[in-house]
């Protein structure tokens, strides 16, 4: 016997199933119940040992967080664990009985996976969500999300003051126009507040930025709002409490999030001494760190092609006979990840001179803005993940392959040929609805004409 494979169904709340099979295949035993603690993965690793004193491959399915204790106790004991994504592991197990699922086949199936779907395997050398740089970016871009959905909200709310607030105030208001929005929504407060108060409150909450002349603008929209308004046609007390309340929710929100990146900063210096990461064109240090959380160590893939699956920033394939179809991206991997390449991708055109020339090559064949950075955000991930594989940090160069700096990569890319945007009138998008009679329908009426 070279090898055991044991099989774990991870339960949340539930007991755990485990069944052990040798490297044929063979089941050893199987479905047996455990917790996770000390004594119940005690009993389960003496039955395993008790089976041979070789090498063991652990299986499992990432269930939600339940299996990263699991995987870190076992590599503790010297088994080797591999994950396998749950939509491949269902496959195989519909085969194996099309009209059941019992968690006893679970993990049989899982311990008989690397005999039957040996390349279904993910190696995984960390703990996922175990890992503190993973799970803060994470907290982060939640965080984010939910501030952003809270400025939707106050912006919403503003309109019903008029658009004049909002162009005072602007559409992401800062600490500032927090401030008045908590104390002062209302224009009848506002205008009791008067000239000289307002005033200082703008300096005192602006650090001086703002001064008489955003006071008066204030003052002018409340006036604007009253104008606007019937008397007694809508409650501006209770709209200002609605108001209040979002813009308290958006501050500590904010606060939160400044407090995040600075836990995030020493983590990701920790994480990469080396700034590899941080040298790509366009990412910053949020999107560095946002990066690394969520790819992780790229050694753990197999080539630089299991990288850009990860992402699931590749085309879907659908071939049968002369049939090749590709409709869209996979986007299996993490979302968070892609997010982040995305944004980085759109940045690292206006930096990187072999990015840009291949975005103006896509635009130009009539791929749409979001399509073809796509497309680059994959080509990001992969020399992201060749430079963390090599150890080096990323090397910037010209059309030619010279090696030049930010400033003249930023210099050549302004000087390349604009893409062309989308033509409403000749509907080079589908997406775009027409301004006006289409060009053909014009030419037809001037030629029966």
């Amino acid at each position: 016997m070279q090898e055991l494979r044991l099989g774990i169904d991870v339960a949340s709340a539930e007991h755990h199933r485990a069944a052990l099979a040798d490297e044929t295949g063979r089941l050893i035993w199987s479905n047996r119940r455990f917790v996770t603690t000390s004594a119940h993965l005690e009993s389960l690793w003496t039955a395993v040992r008790a089976a041979g004193d070789v090498p063991v491959l652990v299986v499992m399915e990432p269930t939600r967080n339940a299996w990263v204790p699991l995987a870190a106790w076992l590599r503790a004991r010297g088994a080797t664990v591999r994950m396998v994504p749950p939509e491949q592991s269902s496959d195989l197990r519909k085969y194996y009985n099309k009209h059941a699922k019992t968690d006893r086949l679970d993990c049989e199936l899982l311990a008989r996976l690397p005999l039957l779907h040996p390349d279904g395997l993910v190696a995984t050398p960390g703990l996922g969500p175990g890992e503190a740089l993973r799970r803060a970016v994470g907290h982060r871009a939640g965080l984010v999300a939910r501030r952003t959905a809270g400025v939707q909200r106050l912006d919403a709310l503003l309109e019903l003051l008029g658009p004049w607030w909002t162009a005072s105030l602007g559409t992401d208001p800062g600490k500032a126009a927090l401030t008045v929005l908590e104390r002062y929504a209302d224009p009848h407060a506002l205008q009791r507040l008067g000239r000289a108060r307002l005033t200082r409150l703008l300096i005192r909450a602006s650090r001086g930025a703002w001064r008489e002349e955003k006071a008066d603008e204030l003052l002018a929209a409340a006036a604007e709002t009253l104008r606007l308004w019937p008397v007694d046609a809508i409650d501006f007390a209770e709209l200002s409490e609605d108001i209040a309340t979002e813009a308290r929710l958006v501050r500590q929100l904010t606060t939160e999030i400044e407090a995040l990146d600075d836990r995030i900063a020493p983590l990701y210096a920790d994480a990469d001494p080396a700034g590899i990461i941080a040298s790509v064109p366009g990412v910053g240090p949020t999107l560095a760190p946002a990066i690394l959380g969520r790819l992780g160590d790229a050694k753990r893939f197999r080539d630089l092609a299991a990288v850009r699956n990860y992402t699931g920033l590749v085309p879907k394939v659908e071939q049968s006979g002369a049939s090749d179809k590709r409709p869209g991206i996979t986007k299996s991997g993490d979302h968070l990840l892609r997010q982040a390449l995305f944004l980085a991708a759109d940045h690292a055109r206006k930096v990187d001179p072999t990015l840009a020339a291949r975005y103006q090559r896509l635009r130009d064949a009539g791929k749409h803005h979001n399509s073809a950075l796509c497309t680059l955000a994959a080509v990001l991930a992969t020399r992201i993940a060749a430079c963390w594989r090599n150890g080096q940090p990323y090397d910037l160069q010209d059309l030619d392959g010279r090696p030049i700096t930010e400033a003249e990569g930023r210099t050549i890319c302004a000087t390349l040929k604009p893409a062309k945007g989308t033509d409403r009138r000749s509907k080079e998008s589908p997406r775009a609805p027409s301004t006006g009679p289409s060009t053909h329908q014009a030419k037809n009426l001037r030629k029966t004409a």
